[in-house]
């Protein structure tokens, strides 16, 4: 238990200084079983680093050059319009509504600290506000003081504020951003031109067809819209509720008469490119039998295009939106769904719950992302919850067991890398702290039993001679059971953790080979020892042998031979016990601190064998050159019997995968 303990807690120290922080020590082990990670894409597949790339408007489209959040940048015209044109212009006033609206109806924030320019909010509103400053609408947005918010929800998936024009006797103006196909819902009119008109339905259908298009070239789309209230009171708006002072109680509970035939100025393009390092990332997960599902708030098209790119699904596939999900007639449905479905697009926060429940109830150890409040119930549910450090809320972090401190992917992936290798680890070392055991046992068992036929006997003494010693036995568990077992539990990778499958529940951590591996070394350890004890004893096997002394420095020889091949055979054990399969020759010196501690070992036996006050103490004797000759071949037969062992285990390994 003392060595678990400090496995993990190594493990989760390594884990951090690669930015996944585990809150818990048990989280390491199940990060390894981890056979679904269902990932947000902002920020987490994605930089995170927002640009209005495209703004399209009525009467035509534009390209906003510069990347980041620094202001720099230009309108350039598309489509063979040429800069000087009366239509240029015409488009360039309508960016500048489109941009104008977007920023008002914003809680981000820019600034500038020490020439480096940083945000605060959401990237993608902060986004607005750097496309409004490239375009120079910083003008005109200054003219508008804000008197009043509706927020953004994820169930409405729009945001508007009221704010007074300062030009215009301080006239109210509602304005508006969200989902193209949700905003323009609540659109009658139409901006073209600089001229108000009745929005038709052949201008829907045209928006709606440049949302499909946008969002096939991997951007998030977010529509703008106004609507002046002719009035300086929202008292005075026609259905706003008012109280018995005449004032408005509420104005976000008065969205129906507010949020209505509202003017639509146009929409923005807004790029965020994936991370670069993360379609490895997920293509390691897919070797290592992981499926990566990705879910966000942004239109289908967009996100099955990002998926795609990232390698998450195949090209052409489809994403399943949230209203496609409540769709769904009963959980059969809905399991099956989420058992084929990769990419889901338009979804709220309880829909991550249920896909999250959906997959555990197929049997799938899930691991899912979140940063908002309203995420922490799925991220809580989830098998390993994993919270955002940068971007994350206090609320979710306090619900997952693990915080990525880069909310990046591809630590979620390197961290169940980590969390096999740790499990791993913890199967090594009870493999070999079992197998020696069972050879001390088998050891003392088998010298009892048959002390006749070893000549094992204790001169002037009636009943059980014992082979080895009680104060041996316990310098070879002070030797064996602590340093090299902790030097095997930060053992780095000897087999390929990722080319697996994720490891079920229901597995034993011990099954039926570790069992029967155990077994076999511990026979052959004891076996070992027991005939270097017979070698130096007269009246056993090896009677032809000419022994010198009494019988009682034999006894005292034999026990210092078993007691030093136990020790020897058992540090061979360490380094076979690396891999179940893989043959311990290979990467035999990466792990410099078994050598070390098989190193100590080595030494301290040693000084119990040759420093005299410790022979009477220990019950050794100093052993000759062809003693310790014995002594190393002995010891190293376990090390050739395992190898033999994974030997066989490997071509039976080869013909189960053959008739699988």
């Amino acid at each position: 238990a003392a060595i678990l303990t400090v496995v993990l807690a190594l493990g989760v120290q390594r884990m951090a200084a690669h930015n996944a922080i585990v809150k818990k020590l048990h989280s390491v082990e199940t990060l390894g079983s981890a056979s679904v990670i269902c990932s947000d894409k902002t920020g987490t597949l994605t930089r995170n680093e927002m640009t209005v790339e495209r703004v399209v408007t009525p009467s035509g489209e534009v390209q906003i050059t510069g990347t980041g959040y620094a202001p720099e940048g230009r309108m350039v015209m598309t489509g063979g319009v040429s800069p000087e044109s009366e239509q240029a212009q015409i488009v360039a006033d309508e960016v500048v509504a489109t941009l104008v609206a977007g920023t008002l109806a914003n809680d981000g924030e820019l600034r500038e600290e020490n020439g480096r320019w940083e945000i605060v909010g959401d990237p993608t509103e902060v986004s607005l506000i750097v496309a409004a400053r490239k375009v120079k609408a910083d003008r005109k947005i200054k003219r508008y003081t804000r008197v009043g918010e509706i927020p953004f929800t994820s169930e409405r998936k729009r945001m508007s504020i009221i704010a007074k024009d300062s030009t215009d006797s301080d006239k109210l103006t509602v304005f508006a951003k969200g989902a193209p196909d949700v905003l323009l819902s609540y659109c009658t009119r139409i901006r073209v031109g600089g001229q108000v008109r009745k929005l038709t339905e052949g201008d829907r259908q045209s928006i709606l067809a440049t949302v499909e298009r946008l969002s096939s070239e991997a951007y998030r789309t977010l529509g703008e819209a106004c609507r002046p209230l002719e009035t300086s009171s929202l008292a005075d708006v026609p259905g706003v509720s008012v109280n018995a002072a005449g004032q408005v109680s509420d104005i976000a509970d008065q969205a129906e008469a507010i949020e209505t035939d509202l003017i639509w100025n146009g929409m923005v393009g807004i790029i965020d490119p994936p991370r670069t390092e993360v379609r490895d990332s997920v293509t390691e997960a897919h070797r290592a039998g992981i499926r990566t599902v990705m879910i966000t708030g942004d239109h289908p098209l967009t996100a099955a295009r990002i998926a795609s790119d990232l390698g998450i699904i195949e090209k052409g596939g489809k994403a399943l939106t949230g209203d496609q999900l409540d769709a769904m007639p009963d959980e059969a449905a809905f399991d099956k769904a989420t058992s084929e479905v990769s990419v889901y697009a338009r979804v709220a926060p309880e829909h991550k719950l249920k896909i999250v429940e959906s997959l555990q109830r197929q049997g799938n150890i899930a691991a899912m992302t979140g940063d908002g409040v309203n995420d922490a119930p799925a991220v809580k549910s989830a098998d390993i919850g994993v919270a955002m450090g940068i971007t994350g809320t206090e609320v979710t972090k306090e619900s997952a067991k693990m915080i990525l401190a880069d909310d990046n992917f591809s630590t979620i992936v390197a961290a169940v890398r980590e969390g096999r290798v740790i499990f791993d680890n913890i199967r090594k070392f009870l493999r070999y702290l079992l197998s020696s055991n069972v050879g001390e046992v088998f050891t003392v068992f088998g010298g009892v039993m048959l002390a006749g036929v070893l000549g094992i006997t204790q001169p002037g003494t009636t009943g059980v001679a014992v082979p080895l010693l009680a104060t041996q036995l316990l310098w070879i568990n002070l030797l064996t059971d602590a340093a090299p077992a902790l030097a095997m539990g930060v053992d780095p990778q000897t087999d390929d953790v990722m080319a697996r499958s994720p490891r079920k529940l229901t597995d034993r951590v011990i099954d039926r080979d570790m069992w029967i591996d155990i077994a076999f070394i511990g026979i052959i350890m004891a076996a070992v020892t027991l005939i270097g004890m017979d070698m130096h004893l007269e009246g056993g096997l090896f009677t032809d042998r000419s022994i010198g002394g009494t019988h009682e420095f034999q006894m005292i020889e034999a026990r210092t031979m078993g007691f030093t091949i136990l020790v020897f055979a058992q540090l061979f054990n360490a380094i076979a016990s690396r891999s179940a399969r893989q043959s311990a020759f290979v990467g035999l010196f990466s792990n410099k601190w078994l050598w070390g501690a098989i190193g100590l070992s080595v030494v301290l036996q040693l000084v119990v064998i040759y420093v005299p006050f410790l022979n009477s103490a220990f019950g050794t004797t100093p052993l000759g050159p062809w003693a310790w000759v014995e002594c190393i071949c002995l010891a190293a037969v376990v090390l050739i019997a395992s190898e033999i062992y994974k030997a066989i285990m490997r071509v039976i390994d080869r013909k189960r995968g053959i008739m699988a």
